[in-house]
């Protein structure tokens, strides 16, 4: 087993995952810093989203190694990764998935509240975030009231008030309209860079990349290329090479 180098926050090594007898990764490594916005881009059916829950620990891929700051993701218990998703990571989905019965502002205080933060410390977080993403005013509402934009708002929301170490974010634009979608986006990564918040966001769309620090491709399940960064440091290809040798 390869330690995974110390400046990743998130490591993965030759993951592969199938749905039923379909491949939906093939041998896929990555490094992620701390604090980078990084895209996983390519079409639809590529194996993004797959990716993306192996990341986070809710699928235990069939082969590969997954770790997080320095710990194995891969080798702990349901309920350890379960905790670990609390904790330190946040979710943002395509589709919202809020809680019927609770108000918007319930909704994105949640992760805190099970987290066993006080009441108090909750709300203002919520309202906080819930205001930066122009639903305020939907605070006391519940999901019923409000259009699919201002849920998704809510949901991520929800995402930030948690303060994660990790946010994975699943085409989080994907429902909304585009002036919507890049004001979300500008507020998810302005808020990812001043918290030192690490992004793995996951767009089919070319413009939603362009937002990231650096962008790794796609295809079939499999690697399919990789942008370096623009800062002169090595690429996720070169950093891959080095950090799996031996």
């Amino acid at each position: 087993m390869v330690a995974p180098p110390d400046n990743d926050v998130l490591w993965a090594r030759g993951l592969h995952h199938t749905h039923g007898a379909t491949p939906a990764l093939t041998g896929v490594s990555l490094g992620v810093r701390e604090g980078e916005i990084l895209a996983v881009t390519g079409p639809r059916g590529s194996g993004k989203t797959t990716l993306l829950k192996c990341l986070s620990g809710q699928l235990v891929p069939t082969e590969g190694e997954v770790w997080f700051d320095g710990s194995s993701l891969h080798t702990l218990s349901s309920p350890s990764r379960e905790r670990l998703r609390l904790d330190r990571f946040g979710w943002i989905d395509t589709e919202p998935h809020l809680v019927p019965e609770l108000t918007a502002w319930e909704n994105a205080a949640l992760p805190l509240l099970l987290r066993g933060a006080g009441h108090r410390a909750a709300k203002h977080a919520a309202h906080e975030w819930l205001e930066r993403l122009d639903v305020g005013m939907c605070a006391r509402r519940r999901p019923a009231r409000l259009d699919q934009s201002q849920r998704q708002r809510v949901a991520v929301a929800r995402a930030l008030a948690a303060a994660p170490r990790v946010l994975f974010a699943d085409e989080p634009t994907a429902p909304l309209h585009s002036a919507d979608g890049t004001q979300v986006l500008r507020t998810l990564t302005t808020a990812a860079r001043s918290h030192r918040i690490t992004v793995v966001l996951a767009t089919y769309d070319p413009q939603v990349a362009a937002l990231a620090d650096r962008t790794v491709a796609l295809l079939d399940g499999r690697r399919s290329g990789a942008t370096p960064e623009t800062t002169g440091a090595p690429d996720e290809e070169s950093r891959a090479a080095c950090s799996l040798s031996v």
